[in-house]
């Protein structure tokens, strides 16, 4: 098995530096985002996918389209995937969202929304539900967070958000069978040790 996951080329509200966890908003990608998608697929072209799986949030869905272009692969949706759920910060700035996050525990939730705990287990079951599926050549094309995760995780470093933290837009991270496999409950077991 091989996943490939990458983040989600450059959109507007990167430009704007505010969040978004509803995906029912519609956050498009850029004209950088766009040369960014395409960049991917010319990294991408020599790797034959039998799936690509986004999440509901449209800049999932363009960027994956665009690195895909003409190639025929499946286009799955897996909600389990989504950005992290805000809640009444929706739309807020970056900072005020740091601000909120330098205040509160992981196990907090956001205001009307779900905590970061929360939304690690729920990446935790999504790895889990891909490794179900079997052995397939898979491109992820999701959020920061949940690549964050798996990397630090499959590395067994002590904190979810460290020693990788910056993950940037429309880059490949490739991982076998036994990395997410080894990703999956230590994202979980984080989340849960705090």
């Amino acid at each position: 098995m091989l996943v490939v996951l990458a983040r989600h080329a450059h959109s507007e509200l990167n430009v704007e530096q505010r969040v978004n966890g509803d995906p029912s908003r519609p956050v498009h990608i850029t004209e950088e985002g766009k040369q960014e998608a395409r960049l991917l697929g010319v990294q991408l072209a020599n790797v034959s996918f039998d799936l690509c799986l986004c999440t509901r949030f449209g800049r999932t869905q363009e960027t994956a389209a665009l690195a895909l272009d003409g190639r025929g692969v499946p286009l799955e949706v897996e909600p389990l995937f989504d950005d992290i759920d805000v809640g009444e910060l929706e739309g807020e700035s970056l900072e005020d969202y740091r601000a909120w996050k330098r205040q509160h525990t992981r196990e907090d939730s956001f205001p009307g929304g779900e905590s970061l705990d929360d939304a690690a287990r729920r990446y935790a079951e999504a790895y889990r539900k891909l490794l179900a599926r079997g052995p397939r050549s898979v491109l992820v094309v999701c959020h920061e967070i949940p690549i964050r995760y798996a990397l630090n995780a499959a590395a067994g470093a002590a904190d979810l958000d460290g020693p990788v933290h910056e993950i940037p837009n429309a880059t490949p991270f490739l991982f076998d069978e036994r990395s997410l496999a080894r990703a999956a409950p230590r994202i979980e077991a984080l989340s849960r040790s705090r």
